[in-house]
C-alpha cells in the first residue's frame, strides 16, 4: 500500500494511521535524507526480527540503526561523552550514522551487540513520524542486488511494487537519493569515518 506524505501539512489522519501501523509492529519504507529505507517501532523485537529476515542479515553479527526524534532522545537509548554530543549536535540533522554504545533501554535483540547506529535524518517526514511515535524506529537500508535497477529504491511508486507483499506500507515522499549516509564510529571515544556518504563531517 502506497500512502503519500508531503514535507508539511499533512493529514492528521494520514499521519496517524503511520503512527498505528508501527504501534502494531508493522513495517514501512519511508524517504530519508539520503535513501528510502525499511522502518518499525525500534522497540518491538518481533517487527525487527521481520527486518532482519526480509535483510538476510544475523543481528548477532550486524550493527542494527535506530532513527531518533533529537539528542535527548538519544541519549536514552546511546551512551555518548560531551565530546561525542557536540559532534552529533554539530551535524545533526543530517545524513549520517553515528555508531555510539547503546544502552540498557534497547530491546535484547540490540544487546547481542554492543554497539547500536543513530541516524537522526533531515527530512521532515520521517522526522514528524519520530516526533509523533515518542520512540526511536529500527531502521536499515533497503535490500538490493547491485545489478538491480536503481529506480526500485528511489522511484517509490517502483519500490511499492517490489515491496509489496513484504511490507504493510510504503510512504511515498517523492524521488528518493541514490548515496547512503556517512558512518561514524564514536564507541572509542573518538571519531572515525567508517564510510564517507552523502554526509561532510564537521569536526568543528
Amino acid at each position: 500500500m502506497l500512502l503519500k506524505l508531503y514535507e508539511k501539512n499533512n493529514h492528521p489522519a494520514d499521519l496517524q494511521r503511520v503512527i498505528d501501523l508501527l504501534n502494531d509492529g508493522g513495517i514501512l519504507i519511508y524517504p530519508t535524507d539520503t535513501m528510502y529505507a525499511l522502518g518499525c517501532h525500534g522497540l518491538k523485537e518481533r517487527a525487527i526480527e521481520r527486518i532482519c529476515r526480509l535483510k538476510g542479515i544475523d543481528p548477532k553479527r550486524n550493527n542494527l540503526s535506530i532513527v531518533c526524534y533529537d539528542l535527548s532522545s538519544i541519549s536514552e537509548y546511546a551512551k555518548m561523552d560531551n565530546a561525542t554530543f557536540k559532534l552529533m549536535k554539530r551535524n545533526l540533522p543530517g545524513p549520517f550514522t553515528f555508531i555510539l554504545n547503546g544502552t540498557t533501554r534497547l530491546p535484547k535483540i540490540f544487546r547481542n551487540r554492543k554497539e547500536v547506529g543513530i541516524r537522526m535524518p533531515a527530512h521532515p517526514i520521517i522526522q514528524e513520524i519520530a516526533r509523533l511515535l515518542d520512540a526511536p524506529l529500527m531502521t536499515a537500508t533497503l535490500p538490493r542486488n547491485d545489478e538491480e535497477e536503481m529506480e526500485y529504491c528511489t522511484d517509490p511508486e517502483l519500490i511499492e511494487e517490489k515491496f509489496s507483499e513484504t511490507v504493510d506500507l510504503v510512504i511515498d515522499g517523492g524521488i528518493g537519493g541514490t548515496e547512503g549516509s556517512t558512518i561514524v564510529d564514536c564507541t572509542s571515544g573518538e571519531a572515525v569515518i567508517v564510510r564517507q556518504g552523502a554526509g561532510i563531517l564537521d569536526e568543528g
